[in-house]
């Protein structure tokens, strides 16, 4: 962590840049029209933000002319957690804002998407043709008899038509919820099932790492094993014909008709996410389209500084909140790029090479996609143009010091690095860009705008250059509006406010510096915690996976009955690469001289791969419970995995110390 006296900040935006932000017009314009201090750059504007937090919604509101069918009464009539009620008495269409540069007509015709799959070639829809094709599909949903709260599911990849079929759902004021085609037919199930949809969109198989994936069983799976079907649409990614009973995606979307947008209340549901599931069915999240609306102006508008002319590129799958977060760049009137196929075809350097063919300007990606470039010896900037890009982000997972200073050498030296932390739970970001503010290594830029985020300590006091609970104490609009299938809330509470009621707590590690910036330490439940010194896992990786036979790696701290700690260190190892007393005395002497001797693990470990959630987050609670003698039915729900075989050493490991304990 870096001092104030010396913070030595990686990047720094020079004064032209910084005037030409808009967060920085905007900032000016809320002083003149609402109170907003004139001066003192973005923290006086951030503290602004949650002390006067329903004057700052009101100028996001009105900065960024949100259209209100009906008025709002007030901006927050209730703010407690859970059960905040934001703009009562309004009503709105998220779907309207999204196509609003279709009006323009000196726009209509620039590409509102440009969709790439594996062969790199860019094909263009421009925002004329969206709409008309999101007009034609609102007007089919409504004849199937598809009504404001019904919900409609997609099965679909990172495509165009996706994007359609969710705008289309808003439209009709309908909830839409998606999965990727890669999860198997349990794992979308376990989903779906909970929702119950009226209407399934789905592709006949998609491409990926250059092969064709067949899904039509998965398909007619869904469909016998979700009854609420009223229709199912055929999207023919790999060119076979329509199944029995399902429509046609073409016929559907044919028609030259205006859209039509429901006005709904503020808080009604847009779409429900889902969280992980590692350890039962998935917690089915569900955010208003107000909420939504009004915290990715801001986010997108304001923190990632884009608008019309920027191209705006995440790697990401329709199973990812960050694709719902990549299509809200349409609100902004940015060109979206859908990337569908593999991060890594042809070669590790491909996401590059997409960012150059479509002339992305903010390129959002992994962490751990960043790190692979490294350890491959990706040269983005020699091998590529990179000109348009002003701005690389990371998600996922805290991107390591290392990552910081490859983006600076490899790509730019003049590189806006917006590492970003949130979750699906509010499909935002709590802390991350500021195009206005240094950036430092190893660090977010600073709390978000209309969040009060604090660091905890367990006695629910703020602490600074300490770690401590990731909580925010102030409401955010896209904070989920409930749980399906959770009547009581009980199970909305329990996940965030029963740490400390009434402040939301993420389960998050972090420690906020004396400038303000935070940093991420890993998650607060699988944290280990050494002779009363706690570290966050990320910290671990991120120092072993220096090392090039590290491919990856899994740390876990397991209190032990007899009152011991037993903290295993998990390596999978890079082709070629031996774990040898050589390599583990290394291990243990990085760990040692960079982080704490008290985190040196007890036992190194060699395993045939690292476990992940399917949304490629590395599973480490499920792991340790396997470790504590968990049976593996009830430690994890397997179709949250990506590869459940793997779990069964971890299991089997758990047998061979009970049995020599025993």
């Amino acid at each position: 962590m870096t001092s104030a006296a010396n913070p030595a900040p990686l990047w720094q935006p020079d004064a032209d840049r910084i005037a030409a932000a808009r967060i920085t017009r905007f900032q000016a314009w809320a002083a003149e029209h609402h109170g907003a201090p004139a001066d003192g750059g973005y923290p006086a504007l951030h503290r602004w933000s949650v002390d006067r937090l329903e004057t700052f919604w009101q100028a996001v509101a009105d900065w960024f002319d949100v259209r209100f069918s009906t008025p709002y009464e007030r901006v927050l009539a209730d703010r407690g957690m859970p059960g905040a009620q934001w703009f009562p008495g309004a009503t709105l269409n998220y779907a309207e804002h999204a196509l609003r540069t279709a009006e323009d007509p000196t726009r209509a015709h620039e590409p509102a998407l440009i969709h790439v799959d594996e062969t790199h070639d860019p094909v263009p829809i421009s925002w004329a043709e969206l709409r008309r094709q999101v007009g034609s599909l609102a007007a089919e949903l409504r004849a199937l008899g598809v009504r404001p709260g019904d919900r409609v599911s997609g099965y679909l990849p990172n495509i165009p038509q996706a994007v359609t079929a969710l705008l289309a759902t808003a439209a009709v004021g309908a909830t839409w919820t998606s999965c990727a085609p890669d999860f198997g037919a349990r794992s979308v199930l376990d989903r779906f099932q909970q929702v119950e949809p009226v209407v399934l969109f789905t592709v006949d198989g998609y491409r990926y790492g250059g092969k064709e994936h067949d899904r039509a069983d998965v398909v007619a799976e869904l469909r016998r094993e979700l009854p609420t079907l009223r229709a199912v649409v055929h999207i023919p990614l790999l060119g076979t014909p329509a199944p029995e009973g399902a429509l046609e995606w073409s016929a559907l979307t044919a028609r030259d008709t205006e859209p039509v947008f429901e006005p709904v209340p503020f808080d009604h549901p847009l779409w429900v996410l889902y969280s992980s599931g590692t350890t039962g069915l998935p917690k089915a999240i569900v955010q208003s389209q107000g909420g939504i609306l009004l915290e990715h102006f801001k986010q997108i508008g304001l923190h990632c500084d884009l608008g019309p002319g920027d191209r705006f590129f995440w790697y990401t799958s329709t199973g990812w909140m960050m694709w719902n977060f990549l299509v809200s760049g349409l609100l902004t009137g940015t060109t979206v790029v859908l990337y569908d196929g593999s991060p890594g075809h042809p070669d590790t350097g491909a996401q590059w090479a997409i960012a150059e063919r479509t002339g992305t300007t903010l390129f959002g990606t992994s962490a751990a996609y960043v790190m692979a470039c490294r350890k491959a010896g990706v040269h983005p900037s020699r091998d590529h143009d990179l000109s348009r890009v002003k701005c690389v982000a990371t998600t996922g997972s805290p991107l390591p010091p290392d990552g910081f200073r490859w983006l600076h050498d490899e790509v730019r030296e003049d590189l806006w690095i917006a590492s970003v932390s949130g979750g699906t739970d509010v499909c935002s970001c709590f802390a991350g860009a500021v195009p206005t503010l240094p950036v430092h290594i190893g660090e977010l830029q600073a709390a978000c705008l209309g969040t009060d985020l604090q660091s905890w300590d367990p006695h629910g006091k703020p602490v600074i250059g300490e770690v401590g609970e990731l909580v925010v104490t102030n409401p955010m609009p896209s904070m989920p509006i409930r749980f399906w299938n959770d009547p009581d809330g009980s199970r909305y509470r329990d996940s965030y406010f029963e740490m400390f009621p009434g402040v939301w707590r993420h389960g998050d590690w972090i420690t906020i510096t004396d400038h303000g910036s935070v940093v991420i330490h890993g998650r607060s439940d699988s944290t280990l915690n050494r002779q009363g010194v706690r570290m966050g896992s990320a910290d671990i990786y991120e120092a072993v996976e220096r090392l090039p036979e590290i491919k990856e790696s899994l740390v876990i701290g397991l209190e032990e009955p007899d009152g011991g700690y037993w903290m295993p260190l998990f390596v999978h190892l890079a082709p070629g690469a031996a774990l040898d007393d050589d390599l583990r005395s290394r291990i243990k002497r990085t760990i040692r001289e960079q982080l704490s001797p008290r985190h040196v693990p007890d036992d190194i470990i060699e395993v045939p791969g690292v476990p992940h959630t399917l949304t490629g987050k590395r599973i480490e609670v499920p792991v340790k419970r396997l470790l504590q003698g968990t049976a593996l039915t009830k430690a994890v729900n397997p179709g949250s995995v990506d590869n459940l075989e793997l779990l069964s050493f971890y299991e089997e490991l758990a047998r061979k110390r009970g049995a020599e304990r025993g």
